[in-house]
């Protein structure tokens, strides 16, 4: 059904559901365009969803259900929230985020008036509990805060990939790949795990069915940032996190549709090739720590080397099954196919 089905997928997020529910009953909504609000409470230990409950009002511009996933994990509760999701463009926005009071009616904008595009973005501002530090503004795409590119259009190639946060999907496209058999390798975050990467998998796999990604700055959003999370030490998990999702997020690359080079992916597929060249990254990175200043925090080469070091470990765990891993994604990319488009496999 035509429409913007926006989805809070939220664990334990009764502090912060009440102002992000205010943003969204803010919303300018053009007549003629019909919405609704989908909180997935996450194996919630506190009253999310009570709070959900009371803080949309009767007279709200739209509708809002309660849906409980019991089974934790982001992942899960994104593919719940496209489940039960009503309408065509199913936009997922945190329970720690403040859409812009035109978000519902842009993003209804850009998926209309581009049926090609199968998932798109904003940008994102930080709005920090306390003074940043001085090293924020180097390292916020960590955050998710920032320009996801220089300017708006197609990043299907250029970037390949969206933030979760205010990721807006076709359920359509969704639900061609979920009919070919398609099923995430990342559980994403889970509670207080750090585990990452579900938003860049769903992209990928969108990706790899013929399907184009979008990016729009005029699309913007708020993200609350407390101040346990301006802590460096937040940010080493996050690196870290990130790595232990890198391993499946390479071999998404291993298939391309546009002219990347065969041989460049056959060494992608390659796992002793990843080794040798996660290796010589995590070498330099290293390299950099040492070398670079300031020492510790603040240092981007710590971030990079937390990650090349989890990369690295992830690869050695993995072994033959990266191989495997490889092959089963370039097989669903066939079958995942969107209609009409010819996919040419070149690994």
């Amino acid at each position: 059904m035509w429409g913007v089905s926006v989805v809070i997928c939220s664990h334990n997020g009764s502090g912060k559901l009440p102002a992000t529910l205010a943003h969204l009953a803010a919303q300018q909504i053009p007549p003629g365009l019909p919405w609704e609000v989908l909180v997935i409470d996450n194996g919630s230990t506190d009253d999310t969803a009570a709070v959900a409950r009371e803080g949309w009002s009767s007279d709200a511009p739209s509708p809002l259900r309660v849906i409980v996933e019991p089974q934790l994990g982001l992942t899960l509760a994104r593919l719940r929230g496209l489940r039960e999701a009503r309408y065509e463009f199913v936009s997922f926005i945190d329970d720690d985020n403040g859409p812009a009071p035109d978000w519902i009616s842009t993003v209804a904008d850009i998926m209309g008036r581009h049926p090609e595009v199968g998932a798109c973005g904003g940008a994102v501002e930080a709005v920090c509990e306390t003074v940043p530090p001085q090293w924020f503004n180097v390292v916020q795409h960590y955050y998710a805060v920032g320009q996801q590119a220089k300017r708006a259009g197609d990043v299907t190639w250029s970037r390949g990939y969206l933030w979760g946060a205010g990721l807006t999907v076709r359920k359509s496209a969704w639900s061609a790949l979920a009919s070919c058999g398609f099923r995430f390798q990342l559980s994403d975050r889970a509670g207080r795990e750090m585990s990452s990467g579900g938003d860049a998998e769903l992209c990928l796999a969108l990706r790899l069915a013929g399907w184009r990604l979008w990016y729009e700055p005029a699309m913007t959003m708020k993200h609350f940032i407390p101040a346990s999370r301006l802590a460096w030490p937040y940010l080493e998990r996050v690196a870290r996190g990130f790595g232990v999702a890198a391993v499946v997020l390479n071999a998404y690359a291993t298939v391309r549709q546009d002219r990347s080079s065969s041989v460049i992916l056959r060494l992608r597929s390659n796992w002793l090739c990843q080794v040798f060249v996660t290796i010589v990254r995590l070498l330099r990175a290293y390299g950099r720590c040492v070398l670079g200043l300031p020492a510790w925090e603040g240092n981007v080469a710590v971030l990079e080397m937390m990650y090349r070091r989890e990369v690295l470990t992830q690869f050695l765990h993995v072994r033959a099954g990266y191989d495997a891993l490889c092959r089963h994604i370039q097989a669903m990319s066939y079958s995942a196919a969107a209609p009409g488009v010819a996919l040419r496999q070149e690994a």
